[in-house]
Order: C-alpha cells, then structure tokens, then sequence
C-alpha cells in the first residue's frame, strides 16, 4: 500500500541548466524538499500529493482538507 500525503508548496527552486525543479513543501507546519520535476505547472501555494519525496499531482486546497480531516480521524 502507498500512501501519498497533501503539502502546500512555500517556494520553488528552478535548476535552469539542468531542468530541474524543487520546492520546499508545508504539511502542517513541517516544511520538507520535495521534488517537482513531474509538475511544471505546479506553483507557490498550490497543494500537491507527495509521494517518496516527488510530486505527483496537485489538488485543490478542498481536496486537500478532506485528506487532512481523514488522517486526523484515524490518528483519534
């Protein structure tokens, strides 16, 4: 089983002469490096699904509350 967690992107870090991108990512008040190489369209304060270190997908802040609410419940 994975499990992929919601994080709110707080900068982004663009390696021009290599092509890469990496961004310092929030989840609840922890802030970890992530890697953004699969989301050029990935912006400061969207929110991501993170995965192993990498971003996957973004997701709504929406979206990202009900995972929050879930892992709450079951941490209760």
């Amino acid at each position: 089983m994975c499990l992929a967690l919601p994080g709110k992107i707080v900068t982004i870090l663009e390696e021009e002469n290599l092509g890469l991108r990496r961004g310092r990512v929030a989840f609840a008040g922890i802030c970890k490096e992530v890697r953004l190489d699969y989301l050029p369209e990935a912006r400061v304060g969207d929110y991501v699904l993170v995965h192993v270190g990498f971003a996957l997908t973004v997701v709504d802040e929406h979206e990202a509350q009900l995972v929050f609410e879930a892992l709450h419940e079951i941490a209760t």
